[in-house]
């Protein structure tokens, strides 16, 4: 008899039970396996990393007080793009295929792409070594929040002082500093926490999950990009679903996350000359440093294009600090009837950050 004449059963589109205790089983439903402790049922969920993979966990069944093991949570509270994007990050992980049977790199900065890109390795049961590169102008607390993540901590072999006094001021054209401190190949795979919802030159410049660089020519690496098409909300949502701990200036004064907010090197040449100033004027110490190393270089080095138009050390970085581009500091400084003296610029820069600049 065909179930459409069945008339004492009810349709099987009727029937909703509720999905903690019940599991689907082809045209009916069974009850999921119960575990009468917690333990119990981590107990099963560790010997089979595939189901932590896609998202199960353990729970408190509310109608028989007994532990299931399932994906519940997940599916009442994230969005199925989401579950797709994570599912989709974890598949491509699992298919990286090992050189030489080295480790999967988790490139770390400490920042809330590292943390999400970290917490997909785990969840994907491969072999990974997160691994994080000091620079030596990371904001306070990154290398303690690498730390408590389990991270590698590698550094570099000359400081970011070091190579100021070497090299001069890194600017938007000459970022040596990202090559000799972050930039550097360590193991042939390396999974990258890059979104295009950053900014709209990452979103021109990636076009797929996997990328090849190349160092040199007998040197190149495999990025990885897990998250490259997640959106600032899937993020967070993924960050909230999984209880993952950011570093403490993503929080604000009440606790919550603030997903817009940018983890890097202080004074980057990359920010904007607003975002480099807000660091000088919370670290004005640090801006002491910059001169004084900086100085070095510009004294040994007469030749370089700055002593063409800088008067001393100080006008220097003033320009370098608060233009975007040289061009504009020219006409609004230079190219003037009446340029400011030489000493403006010292006074200028303590007056702005509220420290002594007296070298």
């Amino acid at each position: 008899m065909s179930k459409r004449n069945y008339k004492n059963k009810a349709p099987f589109s009727t029937l909703h039970p509720n999905p903690e205790h019940w599991t689907r089983k082809g045209n009916s439903f069974k009850q999921k396996v119960a575990y009468e402790t917690e333990d119990d049922a981590w107990e099963f969920l560790n010997q089979n990393p595939r189901l932590k993979a896609i998202g199960f966990t353990c729970y408190q069944c509310k109608i028989c007080s007994m532990w299931h093991v399932g994906r519940l949570k997940t599916r009442e509270t994230m969005n199925k793009t989401l579950q797709k994007k994570i599912e989709r990050a974890i598949r491509l992980l699992q298919s990286i295929r090992l050189e030489n049977d080295e480790p999967i790199e988790i490139a770390y900065s400490g920042g809330k792409d590292s943390d999400v890109i970290l917490e997909l390795a785990r969840m994907a049961d491969i072999k990974y070594k997160a691994i994080y590169k000091c620079t030596t102008i990371d904001p306070p607390g990154t290398i303690k929040h690498a730390l408590d993540n389990g991270c590698e901590i590698r550094r570099p072999k000359k400081p970011f002082f070091q190579l100021l006094r070497e090299q001069g001021l890194p600017n938007r054209f000459m970022r040596f500093c990202c090559r000799e401190l972050k930039e550097y190949p360590i193991y042939y795979n390396c999974v990258i926490g890059v979104r295009k919802a950053e900014s709209t030159k990452r979103n021109e410049r990636y076009k797929e999950p996997v990328v090849c660089r190349e160092y040199s020519s007998k040197s190149r690496v495999q990025q990885i990009l897990p998250i490259l098409d997640w959106t600032d909300e899937e993020e967070l949502e993924f960050i909230n679903e999984r209880k993952i701990k950011l570093h403490p200036l993503y929080y604000d004064e009440n606790g919550n996350v603030d997903i817009k907010r940018r983890l890097g090197c202080l004074c980057c040449p990359l920010k904007s000359p607003r975002k480099r100033m807000e660091d000088f004027k919370k670290y004005p110490n640090m801006l002491r440093q910059y001169i004084r190393n900086a100085k070095v270089y510009f004294d040994t080095h007469p030749n370089i294009a700055a002593h063409k138009w800088a008067a001393n050390i100080y006008e220097w970085v003033f320009a370098e600090m608060l233009f975007a581009r040289h061009s504009d500091y020219m006409d609004k400084f230079k190219n003037t009837l009446f340029p400011p003296e030489e000493s403006w610029y010292k006074n200028r820069l303590e007056e702005m950050f509220k420290v002594d600049l007296t070298l």
